[in-house]
């Protein structure tokens, strides 16, 4: 992938807006926008952030809902230089409280409906532009001139402060340059092929990077956003005919959840020809594609780097696979050495052109210090490799789990339970036990209307796991708490084992599996 252009992404809309005026760049509840209408729009937002005062470097909290004014705010920000600060709506307490002592913005504009719990906090953030059903000092928006405010933003200028995804541990602030946000849509319009005239289904929340690079990809792209308030697995497919959607994007447990619905006379009667994204099981690749008649594209990336770092335009089933022309990927041991072909490894990354590398955490030189060895930055994931050079993602590397002296991935052991008819989600971690090593708690969400028991479960396993990946603990869940990405959070799922389902307290011993 060739160095992304010059031009930012304030210039970009700028032009697109002179030049494609009338083109439709989204939809939303019967609402068609255009290309000036969002520039326009972008440029009110833009006068009155300085007419607050703000300046080029300044951080901008969005705690915004998936709406098209959270597209206007984030391509405000951008034309001014202003430093966005993505902030999850479902964040409450600690957590809500972490983002805004760490990322420090100068100002966070912010629903009403998020009023209680952000006044709750300890130390409440100073200024917030409420948006309130036209009430709000954000709404006062609309009033602005839609004139090109001043502007003066440089391609490796920081816009963003990214939250990383914290599933392990507390999120950090990713630095993200205006080249970085130009260069991640670069690699969803490779990997889709999307053209002008397409659409695609836009159902991600935009405090999470993919909506935003989805966003920013339909500007450079010239495809169309059938925009949506969030997702929902039983009116996918509906809300998918509906748009004429020819792209769906899918992301951590996605496509399970699609394929677990009810089976429909009308599941291939859409338009949809590409469903791309990360974190599709290879169990259910063939499936999902034979079912719903589209091609599934793979992809990987990090939140310190570019939403893809590899590619797997062609459809090997599995594979995430090979990595951009603009990175060499190395799959390392714990001594940083390579690993064989068909051996795991954790995924280290070295940026070929250093604008599109890691630019580092905010605040935090330890964190950042830890990401590289010898010059390769640490991904934290694990993969294989054949002989072709097409990568398979292995799981987490700090979700290894050691069991009698043997070393269990836990994402290979989710995988086949994932395959119960029964199963919505389930997800593994590791507990303290007597031996000094771990043992294995499970927490199993089930389908709507299905039963089965902890005994049965861990019988129908015993054909399908070795007798040492098979969980001691077994936990029934009604919801996971989850990442932006639909990721499981494991740090919030209990350790403890008291009041637990325990197969050797079940007889269920080890000898007898």
């Amino acid at each position: 992938m060739a160095m992304p252009t010059e031009e930012t992404i304030g210039r970009i809309l700028q032009r697109t807006a002179r030049e494609a005026p009338d083109r439709v760049y989204c939809t939303f509840l019967g609402e068609t926008i255009t290309c000036a209408q969002l520039n326009a729009r972008a440029n009110q937002i833009a006068h009155l952030l300085l007419a607050n005062g703000l300046k080029k470097g300044d951080r901008v909290g969005l705690m915004l809902p998936s709406h098209p004014e959270h597209l206007y705010a984030i391509f405000a920000l951008a034309k001014l230089g202003l430093v966005r600060v993505p902030v999850n709506v479902h964040l409450v307490g600690e957590p809500l409280a972490h983002i805004l002592r760490h990322m420090r913005p100068d100002l966070v504009i912010a629903d009403a409906g998020h009023r209680q719990k952000l006044q709750a906090l300890d130390s409440p953030p100073q200024r917030v532009l409420w948006r309130d059903d036209g009430h709000g000092e954000f709404d006062a928006w609309r009033t602005q001139p839609d004139s090109e405010p001043p502007f003066d933003v440089a391609p490796d200028d920081i816009i963003v402060l990214t939250p990383s995804s914290g599933t392990t541990g507390l999120p950090k602030g990713v630095r993200k340059s205006d080249r970085h946000m130009r260069a991640g849509p670069a690699t969803v319009l490779r990997m889709t092929d999307a053209q002008p005239g397409d659409v695609f289904l836009f159902w991600e929340q935009l405090h999470h990077g993919a909506g935003v690079t989805v966003s920013i990809a339909a500007l450079i792209g010239g495809f169309q956003l059938a925009m949506q308030e969030s997702f929902s697995a039983s009116r996918f497919w509906d809300q998918a005919r509906a748009a004429g959607a020819t792209h769906i994007h899918y992301l951590g447990s996605v496509l399970p959840m699609l394929l677990k619905q009810p089976e429909r006379p009308d599941d291939r009667e859409h338009r949809v020809r590409i469903a791309w994204g990360g974190g599709c099981p290879s169990a259910i690749w063939k499936r999902f594609e034979q079912r719903f008649g589209v091609q599934i594209r793979e992809g990987y990336g990090m939140s310190e780097l570019l939403n893809f770092v590899t590619l797997n335009p062609d459809g090997r089933v599995g594979s995430i696979g090979r990595p951009l022309s603009c990175y060499d990927i190395r799959l390392a041991d714990d001594a940083g050495r390579a690993v064989a072909d068909g051996e795991i490894g954790e995924i280290t990354v070295r940026a070929r052109i250093p604008e599109l590398g890691f630019l580092g955490y905010l605040d935090n030189p330890e964190a950042e210090a830890a990401s590289y060895r010898d010059g390769w930055f640490l991904t934290g994931d694990l993969a294989t490799q054949d002989a072709d050079g097409h990568l398979f993602y292995a799981g987490r590397k700090k979700d290894m789990l050691r069991r009698r002296g043997i070393n269990i991935s836990a994402w290979e052991v989710e995988s086949v339970f994932a395959r119960h008819q029964a199963i919505e989600e389930v997800a593994l971690v590791g507990v303290p036990s007597e031996l000094g090593e771990d043992e294995l708690k499970l927490f199993v969400r089930l389908k709507d209307g299905h039963r089965v028991s902890e005994r049965e479960l861990v019988e129908w396993s015993l054909a399908h796991l070795p007798y040492f990946q098979v969980p001691r603990y077994m936990v029934f869940i009604d919801e996971f708490p989850k990442t932006p990405t639909q990721r499981i959070q494991k740090k919030e799922l209990s350790r403890s084992t008291d009041a637990v389902w325990d197969r050797e307290r079940e007889g269920l011993t080890a000898k007898r599996l």
